[in-house]
């Protein structure tokens, strides 16, 4: 399927039914009293989150959804059938955000129902009005009107590891080899163009969620390669996999790499800093990863490996490609996310 995490739609509730001017007129009454029923509410527009959703393609191609509305009243006091809710299923982690404005409205994170347009009332018949002085009212209320807004839907995965580093540094790999999900996978840059999820087993009783995040270049947080479209979707992830590549293939050293990432993290914090309940990225907990080490020579590793210890930065070593190390990488992120 394919990973669809930002579209606009208009939403409208439905409009209430109006009341009915009805009286009575039997055989044995031919001036009966007023009978006129209320018309039904208009249809809810709801919200609900279903853990089997991981994208919002439902909404790529039809972008107005309006409940329906409540039917009128009728005689012999008859209220008018409600209209039905509206049902959004969307993925946990859909952020609804005011078109216009940007302003959150809602942070769907839970699986279950939100209302976020309740439908109009259905006006009173005129069986309501009746009373002392009023024994024939020839009057009813209109249904109350639905609600419209146009809204933006944004999903921001829900994960508990972020698997960071620049295009081409294993990550899709790594996903393939520790879980069950296979992204597609290439030998050129943004292979990745959309966020890939794996589970990961530890055991009969425990599991954690690493999502692939598509690789990041200096600027990102500008925009610049697929830029801030991805960086937002590890503001969810409690830990970073900043994984590198180790062979210096291509020229690039693995050591600025690794600065040029972090780097893009504090600018992108910099930018949302400001943004209510935003955690910063770059102080969150990661395990910093060489990958690609069956390519170097036992020195060439050494020397890498002390070249990260004098930057202050410890490292692991794996080969995504071989498997290796990829056992303990595992046991390793279980430890911090489960100790946590």
């Amino acid at each position: 399927m394919k990973f669809v995490d930002e579209v606009s739609i208009t939403v409208r509730s439905g409009k209430g039914g109006p009341g009915k001017v009805s009286f009575r007129s039997e055989s044995m009454a031919p001036r009966g009293g007023p009978d006129g029923g209320d018309g039904g509410r208009g249809g809810a527009v709801v919200f609900r989150v279903a853990d089997h959703l991981n994208s919002l393609l439902k909404y790529r191609f039809k972008n107005k959804f309006f409940a329906p509305n409540g039917t009128p009243g009728g005689g012999r006091n008859q209220t008018g059938s409600d209209g039905e809710d509206l049902i959004l299923p969307v993925p946990p982690g859909t952020i609804v955000k005011d078109k216009e404005t940007g302003r959150v409205l809602f942070d769907l994170s839970e699986v279950g129902d939100t209302v976020f347009l309740e439908g109009g009332r259905g006006g009173k018949g005129n069986w309501f009005f009746r009373s002392a002085t009023n024994q024939a009212p020839e009057h009813a209320q209109p249904g109350e009107d639905g609600e419209t807004r146009e809204i933006r839907l944004e999903l921001k995965l829900l994960a508990d590891v972020g698997v960071i580093g620049y295009p081409n540094a294993g990550k899709s790999t790594l996903i393939t080899a520790i879980s069950a999900a296979r992204p597609k996978i290439a030998d050129y840059p943004f292979t990745t163009l959309s966020p890939n999820l794996g589970v990961v087993a530890i055991n009969n009783d425990q599991t954690f969620v690493v999502a692939d995040i598509p690789g990041l270049v200096p600027g990102a947080h500008k925009g610049v390669g697929l830029g801030t479209q991805f960086l937002r979707h590890i503001e969810r992830t409690n830990l970073f996999v900043h994984l590198i590549d180790a062979s210096g293939i291509g020229g690039r050293d693995p050591l600025q790499d690794y600065k040029d990432i972090l780097l893009e993290l504090t600018e992108y914090d910099n930018a949302k800093s400001e943004e209510e309940g935003f955690r910063p990225l770059a102080t969150r907990p990661q395990l910093v990863v060489l990958n690609k080490i069956d390519v170097l020579s036992k020195e060439q590793r050494e020397e890498l490996v002390e070249r990260f210890r004098r930057a202050g930065v410890a490292v692991r070593e794996i080969s995504a490609a071989t498997q290796y190390g990829t056992k303990e990488l595992i046991n390793e992120i279980g430890k911090r996310i489960f100790a946590s």
